[in-house]
């Protein structure tokens, strides 16, 4: 992995604690994958191919299918889009903010399903926010902020972006993401949300927090080049500026133009052809060929 900081890596493994559990799991789950008989990735080639290279010399039977939600559509015929399988209740009604908004207009602001942020964290987002003439829709959990999140947001904030913010509980991110009038992503860097992000063709700013994301967030800024990060210690100025350069700047007109290429890279992957459909192919047949071997 190139260009990598020590920061960048998985939080997990960030520590001179030899017992610490976190530790001891990425531990197991290395030494599962190396006694499975294959290791199946939601990944895709073109993203990843010099560490999927590397790791085809510990797992020889590696099956990239990513983007899995968009293979099972390719495969399925728009099966994902009448699955639901979000972890809250959705709220429809933000679709219908998002079609009175301008074309890629708006920022959408989502932490994920995990992410608890203090209610400092929570003011300074919410007032880089109003520091920018952007729309924004910002999903916020009722379990994100330490103390609830009644109280956490400051009326003069609400007041300041009346007209131009919209705030739910829970969406449907993926259709929030393929709506035309998205421009930009303030995400977490889950690796579902990247995913989404690529699929839609809408670039990031990136606030990891835990495990992975940083490393995806690294991944997104510097080897995709679509993506822009948040310093862990967050502030409002900061907030404002990353915005104002994915949705103003000469750079953000780059970003989206990487997007656009990725988004086309990854549903390619998916199609008939592609590297992700074939794996599944792949896959098919090195089971059907192990099961024959078994029953011999």
């Amino acid at each position: 992995m190139r260009e990598m900081r020590l920061r960048d890596l998985s939080s997990f493994i960030r520590t001179t604690n030899h017992d610490d559990i976190l530790v001891k799991t990425e531990m197991e789950e290395v030494d599962y994958a190396s006694k499975a008989w294959g290791v199946i990735l939601n990944t895709c080639d073109d993203m990843e191919r010099e560490v999927l290279g590397a790791l085809r010399s510990f797992f020889p039977r590696i099956y990239t299918l990513g983007a899995m939600g968009e293979l099972v559509d390719q495969i399925g015929g728009g099966l994902m889009a009448s699955t639901r399988l979000s972890v809250w209740r959705e709220d429809r009604s933000c679709m219908e903010w998002l079609d009175s908004q301008s074309e890629a207009s708006v920022i959408y602001v989502s932490f994920g399903s995990l992410t608890v942020l203090t209610a400092h964290q929570l003011a300074e987002f919410a007032w880089g926010l109003a520091g920018t003439d952007h729309p924004f829709l910002w999903i916020i959990r009722p379990d994100m902020v330490d103390g609830g999140v009644r109280t956490a947001l400051p009326e003069e904030f609400i007041a300041a972006t009346k007209g131009r913010s919209f705030f739910a509980s829970w969406c449907h991110q993926g259709q929030v993401l393929a709506h035309r009038s998205v421009g930009g992503f303030l995400t977490h860097g889950g690796w579902n949300s990247m995913l989404e992000s690529v699929l839609s063709g809408v670039p990031l700013i990136c606030w990891p927090t835990f495990a992975d994301q940083y490393t995806n967030c690294r991944y997104a800024c510097v080897h995709w080049g679509f993506g822009l990060e948040v310093d862990q210690e967050v502030t409002r100025g900061q907030v404002s500026d990353r915005v104002r350069e994915l949705m103003e700047g000469g750079k953000g007109k780059e970003m989206r133009e990487r997007s656009k290429k990725w988004k086309e890279m990854a549903k390619q992957a998916t199609r008939r052809g592609g590297s992700s459909h074939m794996n599944l192919d792949r896959l098919a047949e090195d089971l059907s060929i192990k099961e024959t071997q078994s029953e011999s």
